[in-house]
């Protein structure tokens, strides 16, 4: 079995690969000249804040050499999120800070969208062109009409901004384009969602199942950390993936799935749980709803039945279902992160949250666990005015269990059509790359080409930057102020986030941009404190803490205030959804005009010569955000394609050469991609990381360096239930033909 500190090895690697990042440098310390020893001894002093490199916001210190340069990054000790340690991505983070590409001053557009045509600008310019466009598109299509796509902490200031206006339009393409489908899932069933970080109990699991979630290479920092810590215990890991990833190198059971057809699998689990009655019995009268209708939809659901969909034999279906069964309930069926890929996700999420009902792990050590939020006091300031109207004015019968706005939603309402009573005229766009993110980039071009105004907050010049109006540069995370991080754990915790630097070049915190351009709106009144620290400060001593304590500690917890992070023993739950239990067969579901049970239905197949297009995540980078990094260009500068040796030997390909790939509406990858041949994917199917393949020139590390999954993507199968984009339902060949093409190097 392998053990912990082989697991985290790739972690460990990454961060020890980066001089200016090393969290663990005393494991390497025998290794250091003199030199490098003596640098380390001059770092002196440590300012409190909280990674913006992904979401799991792993609390830490940036350390200083004597010169007050930033040097490195390191945990902070007392965080749950990272207990102490940092992944490779986040002792990267002091790259984004030195990137010699960074945005660095207000940019105004000269020419028409696309030409990558700007003057520098003044701030004062800058927010002067903006607020005169959003008062004109007020008056004349009403607030409404403008709309934010945000990722990260700067997106409350600019949500408050669009509240103040008038706009309820405020979208996170992290929801339906990535975990929407689980937490409608989620929330259908147990009336709860799986929050973010996820309230997986995994250092207590005896089973943790893993169907397309690859923890060890999105290196969601906590996971990876108890994960670790499982393997010791001797967990059973069961990993189900076409392709033979880093969790499936760990596990005891690694089940190559034929793409797309993840819930006859889910199924048949639940026809062996069900019918060997491995279920938890008293669990499941006490707390749940619709046994019998569950029981009598999967009967003929069995282990062969699935064998013809999935090609995993029906023996290892059953034994990895018992294998459940005997840890329950300290048994994770994990829901996963980025869970939109064929259009029948929320079904697919639902039968994940079904079969972690059957065994009685929700609420339970090993399994599921209640996470405590601390609540801080909201600056008072006036009551938002109410919207006339809202996104679900255009889709009123689409989409019916979305919580929340969606993302690819706003954009098709901006593309002009009569039909609409609004079409948006106004996009502001807060650190997300939207080229990157959103499928169907043809029609994001459409969009974009359709607006009067579209501004774009960032540290760096991506894609989308390019497409903008006015582009306002924000500082890295480590030269700002953001608000406190209170996200769910085991206890509830505060986290801060304070400048260690002062903001490069003319960039600005967006905490400042969304104040100033309330000033020029008369929205004023929404941000009462001038400076954020102000803010931060009120707000701790409110609940007996100060900014002075919390620069000293950078993290504060707090009891919990019921010891209830497990279900007692025969404990009376109610559940918040309309039955008051856990719905199998799911009431909100059917109100809505939906199966109330999941339904397997059969996807489409690759054509002839065509393999189906999977993508995933690399320990080192964070979506397209980090490929410029220099820390993490190091570790990884380009992407490869993973093909199978008996497809590879077909089309005469090799190992290191460089390709094209196409898909089936015949768009091609805009640059060539290395191949990797390698039995760790299955033949029908071929594998790339995605966020490279960057086609924004200014991006002087990562330009033209591999292929770019989403340009690749044209084909989207809508989540009916909420919206979700499914994105693996395309497929790609090969060109091998580069025609003396130029590769970069």
């Amino acid at each position: 079995m392998t053990t912990r500190r082989q697991f985290i090895r790739i972690s460990a690697m990454g961060a020890g690969a980066v001089m200016a990042g090393v969290t663990g440098y005393k494991l390497f310390a025998s290794g250091l000249t003199d030199g490098q020893k003596a640098t380390l001894a001059a770092l002196t002093g440590r300012t409190p804040t909280y990674c913006e490199v992904c979401f799991w916001k792993c609390a830490g210190w940036v350390h200083k050499d004597e010169k007050g340069d930033i040097k490195k990054i390191t945990g902070n000790s007392e965080d749950q999120n990272c207990n102490g340690r940092f992944c490779p991505r986040g002792t990267g983070g002091v790259g984004m800070y030195h990137d010699d590409d960074r945005l660095r001053k207000p940019l105004i557009r000269t020419e028409e969208r696309g030409k990558q045509s700007f003057r520098e600008a003044t701030w004062e310019e800058a927010f002067d062109y903006i607020a005169e466009k959003i008062k004109v598109i007020s008056a004349e299509h009403g607030p409404e009409c403008i709309a934010l796509f945000t990722h990260g902490s700067g997106g409350k200031y600019f949500s408050t901004l669009l509240k103040a206006l008038g706009s309820p339009h405020i979208a996170a393409p992290s929801y339906a384009q990535c975990r929407g489908p689980r937490e409608v899932a989620f929330q259908a069933t147990f009336g709860e969602t799986i929050e973010s970080p996820e309230r997986t109990d995994i250092r207590d699991t005896k089973c943790l199942v893993l169907i397309g979630s690859h923890i060890g290479e999105n290196m969601h920092n906590g996971q990876v950390q108890e994960m670790s810590d499982a393997i010791d215990k001797g967990a059973t890991i069961i990993t189900v993936d076409p392709r033979y990833s880093t969790a499936a190198g760990k596990s005891k059971y690694w089940l190559p799935i034929k793409p797309a057809t993840d819930l006859a699998l889910l199924l048949a689990w639940i026809n062996v749980i069900i019918a060997e009655e491995l279920y938890d019995k008293a669990y499941v009268e006490k707390y749940t709803y619709g046994f019998e209708y569950l029981r009598d939809h999967v009967k003929n659901m069995t282990p062969e039945w699935a064998y013809g969909i999935t090609t995993i034999d029906p023996t290892v279906i059953r034994e990895t279902a018992r294998e459940m069964a005997n840890a329950a309930p300290a048994v994770i069926v994990h829901p996963g992160r980025h869970v939109t890929w064929y259009g029948d996700d929320t079904q697919r999420l639902r039968a994940v949250a079904i079969l972690n009902a059957l065994l009685g792990s929700w609420g339970r050590r090993g399994g599921f666990y209640r996470p405590e939020t601390f609540e801080l006091p909201e600056v008072k300031h006036p009551p938002f005015p109410t919207p006339k109207r809202s996104w679900r004015t255009e889709f009123p019968d689409m989409y019916k269990m979305a919580d929340t706005v969606l993302a690819n939603g706003l954009c098709d309402a901006t593309i002009p059509d009569p039909s609409r009573h609004c079409q948006f005229q106004a996009w502001i766009v807060n650190g997300t790359n939207l080229i990157e993110t959103l499928p169907n980039q043809e029609n994001t071009m459409k969009a974009i080409q359709a607006l009067q105004l579209l501004v774009v907050i960032d540290t760096m010049p991506m894609e989308i930057t390019g497409w903008a109006d006015v582009v306002l540069p924000e500082c890295t995370y480590l030269e700002r102020y953001d608000d406190l991080r209170t996200g769910p754990h085991r206890k509830p915790q505060i986290a801060l986030r304070a400048p260690a630097a002062e903001p490069a070049y003319e960039t600005k915190p967006a905490f400042w941009m969304a104040r100033e351009l309330a000033k020029r709106l008369g929205v004023i009144e929404y941000f009462p404190f001038e400076k954020m620290e102000d803010q931060l400060d009120w707000q701790l001593k409110q609940v007996g803490s100060s900014l002075e304590e919390m620069m000293k500690i950078g993290v504060k917890t707090f009891d919990r205030p019921y010891d209830d992070l497990y279900f007692a023993p025969d404990e009376d739950v109610e559940f918040y959804t309309p039955t008051g239990k856990i719905e199998l067969y799911s009431t909100t579901m059917e109100e809505a005009g939906y199966d109330p049970m999941p339904k397997y239905t059969m996807h489409e197949e690759p054509p002839a010569g065509f393999y189906r297009l999977n993508y995933g995540r690399a320990p080192m980078h964070t979506f397209s955000r980090t490929s410029n990094n220099p820390n993490l260009t190091d570790l990884m500068a380009e992407n490869s394609v993973w093909v199978n040796p008996r497809v590879a030997k077909e089309w005469g390909l090799s190992t290191g050469q460089y390709i094209h790939l196409m898909n089936q509406d015949g768009k091609r990858s805009e640059f060539p991609i290395k191949v990797r041949v390698t039995e760790r994917i299955r033949w029908d199917s071929v594998y790339m990381v995605h966020g490279f393949g960057h086609d924004q020139k200014k991006l002087r590390r990562c330009y033209g360096k591999g292929a770019s999954d989403t340009n690749l993507i044209t084909k989207v199968l809508v989540d009916p239930i909420m919206g979700g984009t499914g994105m693996r339902g395309n497929f790609v060949t090969f060109i091998t033909d580069l025609g003396g093409e130029e590769v970069a190097s």
